[in-house]
């Protein structure tokens, strides 16, 4: 039972090689592209939701430059892995820490890099929250410093959690659906719309939230 529950998550279709990670570049077709001369609705949906989260990333940098861009795309790519791996029979990247990590470790490393490369004094005052007394001084460095190296690792484990936690529970309950009567059945299928319901504002709101406090780590280094 708990094998056939967590083989959703299985990347391997075979010995040798895997097919599901191919669901994560598939979202490609899905972004809308510049081939008609009026734009359709789908398209100035797309536009204004970029057009938003831009303003936003900017008012968190204090300035426009082409990290709000950087911070959009990953956002829009998150979103489409998530918002996919809510159909039928498509693989969830993004409940894997492979694909998790490989956007957040770097996305970190390179702030850390040109902070402590470029703003190696300001980098230094983050260590040391204004107000702190003296004595607590060596103590709190070392909790920042905790804290910061410890950052794409939650990132990675916040999306990869929030992902896994609702599909686990939507298979659960599908894979009890033949065992029940009739009614059991109405019930359970609403419970399964609520869920898929649920699921869908989950998956915008983890692409959300990585993106956005990604966006916060990198103001500490402007």
């Amino acid at each position: 039972m708990m094998t056939n529950l967590f083989s959703t998550f299985d990347p391997s279709t075979s010995m040798n090689y895997s097919m599901n990670w191919l669901s994560t570049f598939i979202i490609l077709i899905l972004f809308p592209y510049s081939f008609w001369m009026m734009n359709s609705r789908y398209t100035k949906m797309i536009q204004i939701m970029y057009m938003t989260l831009h303003m936003e990333f900017k008012t968190l940098l204090n300035k426009s430059n082409g990290l709000t861009l950087m911070m959009t795309s990953v956002f829009m790519l998150i979103l489409m892995n998530n918002m996919m791996g809510l159909l039928p029979y498509i693989f969830t990247s993004s409940s894997h820490l492979v694909f998790s990590l490989t956007l957040s470790l770097p996305l970190w490393m390179s702030i850390m890099l040109f902070g402590w490369t470029q703003k190696t004094q300001n980098m230094f005052t983050h260590l040391i929250p204004t107000g702190t007394p003296g004595i607590l001084m060596p103590f709190m460095v070392c909790i920042e410093t905790i804290s910061n190296i410890i950052r794409p690792g939650s990132l990675a484990v916040r999306l990869t959690a929030n992902m896994i936690a609702g599909h686990l529970l939507m298979s659960l309950l599908g894979n009890n659906i033949m065992n029940m009567e009739s009614i059991m059945i109405i019930m359970l299928m609403t419970v399964q719309i609520s869920l898929m319901l649920f699921e869908t504002a989950v998956a915008m709101i983890q692409a959300y939230v990585f993106s956005i406090l990604t966006t916060l780590y990198s103001s500490e280094v402007n």
